[in-house]
This record gives structure tokens, C-alpha cells and sequence, in this order.
């Protein structure tokens, strides 16, 4: 059995493929690991969405901020934008299975045996694991609701609360579970989210901002692997944490991890 970790898809089934045939990937046997954001900006988030599906257990995803999107989309709360070149899935005669497929899927995936885990954007520094899951499973059972639309979708697109406490409650306490587990790139220095800055780090004059991964960690002994934030390309100077999206959907490459031989596999866009 062999774990394979991969980067944001995005679309870019083609590339997906060409990796899972180079190390012979086989969901009799193996697990493909997904950090979200399945769909949006590559050709075809169609087919990927159909193949997660298909492996049924020999595929684990967490939700990326544009899964979320396409939820809202496909519930009429957002507008299509032509560069997530959506069209086609949002045609398709099983698009309302796949959304509910995608809707039952988790912010968050745990390897506990091997000290990992799995978001989209990363775990708040103030969180240790069994806050994080805590969190994430309120956020999962709200959109597993019948009425999700209404209880969680429709309230998601706010920047509100920044910051965390204990104290949150309700839809506060569920959008800021989203946001740092979705969109999470820099944080203030008192630990509020910042959702202006894209940048990596290297290229950043923001004095007043540091990377999430950079503050002192209640996760700390526990591998954090994520994608979301393509502008790392992949690069870490601390082996906890984890970024594995390359930009392939920018014309880049994808990235895999395959955890026990600690290997990374990469695939050039198909231009």
C-alpha cells in the first residue's frame, strides 16, 4: 500500500493522470490524497470530480475555497466566472450527484499513524489538532444538512470574525473555520487573518504580516500538509509543513508525495 499526497488539481485532470500512471497508482491497493480546490481554472474539473468519486475509499479530499465557490455557483448564490471554465461540469447530466458528493466531503483529513494532516490552506497556529477537527466537523455538518444552502452557503462570503476566541458562536464560529482552513495564507501579529496579501514571503514588504506557518504552533509534531498558497511553489523550511501546490493551472507543474518512500513526483503542465 502506498499514500500518495497531491497539490491543488484544479482542473488539470490530464496531469493527474500522467502522475497517477507514473508511480502505477492502484485504488485496489493504494490512497490518493487531494488538498482541495478539485475544480476550477484547469480544462476539465468534470472529469476529476467524477474520478475522486469513483475511488470511493482509496480517495480522501478536503474542500478548497473554489469547491466551496462551486457550491455556491451551482446553488445560484455566485456568478460563473469564464476562468473556472465551469461550463461543461455544470452541464453534465450527474452534476447534482457530484455536488452532494462534494458537499459530503471534509475541511480536514488525518494520517494518525503517521502524525499527518490534511487542509486546504493549513491549521491556525492557535489550534491544536483536536480544536482543528472539532472545528472542521461543525463546518462539515452544516453543509451535509438538507438545507446547507440556506444554513451555510449563503452567509459564507464574509472576511468576519478575523480573529479566533473561544468565545465564537453559530455562523461566526463556522466562517472563521472556513476562512482559515480554506484561505489562509498570512496572519497579523496578533494572529488575525489577512486576505489581502498573495504574495510569498520573499516578496512581501508587509512588516506588519507573516506566513500562518511562521507563528509558534499547538499542532506542533504533527506533519501540516496543505496546498492553496501556489505562490511557495512547494517550498518549506520546516518538514511539519507541507505545500504541495505548484500552480500547475498557472502553466507550472503538480506535485505528489508519496509518503513512504518520502518522494516527490512532479508533472509539467500540458500546455
Amino acid at each position: 500500500m502506498a499514500n500518495y499526497f497531491v497539490g491543488d488539481i484544479q482542473g488539470c485532470f490530464t496531469e493527474l493522470q500522467l502522475l497517477l500512471d507514473s508511480v502505477a497508482f492502484n485504488p485496489a491497493k493504494d490512497v490518493l490524497w487531494a488538498v482541495g480546490d478539485l475544480v476550477a481554472r484547469g480544462p476539465d474539473s468534470l472529469a476529476t470530480l467524477r474520478y475522486f468519486k469513483s475511488l470511493d475509499n482509496a480517495g480522501r479530499v478536503v474542500l478548497g475555497n473554489h469547491d466551496l465557490n462551486l457550491l455556491a455557483v451551482h446553488a445560484g448564490l455566485r456568478r460563473v466566472k469564464n476562468s473556472d471554465k465551469l461550463t461543461k461540469l455544470l452541464a453534465a447530466k450527474d452534476v447534482n450527484s457530484l455536488i452532494d458528493w462534494l458537499r459530503q466531503q471534509p475541511l480536514i483529513q488525518q494520517l494518525p499513524e503517521h502524525r499527518i494532516v490534511m487542509t486546504h490552506a493549513g491549521i491556525p497556529p492557535q489550534w491544536d489538532i483536536a480544536t482543528a477537527q472539532q472545528e472542521a466537523d461543525l463546518v462539515a455538518n452544516a453543509l451535509q444538512r438538507p438545507d446547507y444552502v440556506q444554513e451555510i452557503l449563503q452567509k459564507m462570503y464574509t472576511n468576519e470574525p478575523e480573529g479566533w476566541n473561544d468565545q465564537l458562536s453559530g455562523f461566526a464560529q463556522l466562517r472563521y473555520c472556513i476562512n482559515a482552513l480554506t484561505r489562509m495564507r498570512y496572519l497579523y501579529s496578533d494572529g488575525r487573518l489577512d486576505f489581502s496579501c498573495k504574495l510569498p514571503p520573499s516578496q512581501s514588504t508587509r512588516a506588519d504580516l507573516k506566513p500562518w506557518y511562521s507563528f509558534p504552533s499547538s499542532s506542533q509534531g504533527t506533519t501540516k500538509v496543505f496546498g492553496h498558497w501556489a505562490a511557495l511553489m512547494g517550498q518549506s523550511t520546516n518538514h511539519e509543513f507541507m505545500p504541495l501546490d505548484t500552480g500547475c493551472c498557472w502553466g507550472e507543474f503538480m506535485t505528489m508525495w508519496h509518503l513512504e518512500a518520502n518522494q516527490f513526483i512532479t508533472q509539467n503542465a500540458i500546455k
